[in-house]
């Protein structure tokens, strides 16, 4: 190989390797401050001789921090991970207090759909499945212990917006929707079914690989 094949060569090489460096990476995180807001839907039922209405059961609402891992397949197709750290959340009755509270963590997976290729905005939906494990649950009311479902499995759905920074760095916004249901029970008998369908308000930054 002659000098001047031999530099053509090398340059060749450089170029690809620079290249390689500036692919883009289908990979990017998210961190994001997220509210969670709770449905507190549950069924009337009686308990200790007394009859308590539908609803009668409240989960606080609280901000949780979010921290989402997205994989992109193409530009518009992509899987998002959404994670936070163990959660603790008060639980109580109408008309009586505060019962105890629970523990939970609530990993979901959704894959997601973004409008506006190439666009400095970009809306997306998405859709998927939330697993909730939830456990350390310390409830009673007059005494008597109450038991949580150590998990529950659910639809969720999601809606937001992307606003590019510059090519690593975007600002996000979204909400998202997910089943939670867990039934309440004293000892072997169902009480009633708590339906908690939290709706998560979000907002952060993500930083693309």
């Amino acid at each position: 190989m002659n000098k001047t094949s031999l530099n053509l060569a090398r340059g060749a090489l450089l170029l690809l390797s620079v290249a390689a460096l500036n692919a883009a990476s289908p990979w990017s995180v998210r961190l994001r401050a997220t509210y969670l807001e709770t449905a507190d839907k549950s069924d009337a039922f009686t308990a200790l001789g007394i009859n308590f209405a539908a609803n009668a059961i409240a989960v606080n609402d609280k901000f949780i921090p979010e921290i989402d891992v997205d994989y992109a397949f193409t530009d518009a197709f992509s899987a998002e991970l959404v994670l936070t750290i163990p959660q603790t959340q008060d639980v109580t009755l109408k008309g009586v207090g505060k019962l105890g509270t629970f523990k939970h963590l609530p990993p979901t997976l959704l894959g997601k759909y973004r409008f506006n290729a190439g666009g400095a905005l970009r809306p997306y939906v998405g859709a998927g499945v939330n697993f909730t494990l939830i456990w350390a649950d310390n409830l009673s009311v007059a005494g008597v212990p109450l038991n949580l479902e150590n998990y529950s499995v659910g639809a969720a759905a999601q809606a937001g917006i992307d606003w590019k920074i510059d090519e690593r760095w975007t600002f996000n916004a979204d909400v998202k929707r997910a089943a939670l249901r867990t039934d309440v029970s004293a000892g072997a008998t169902k009480l009633t079914e708590a339906r908690l369908d939290p709706r998560l308000y979000s907002a952060g930054v993500s930083y693309a690989f």
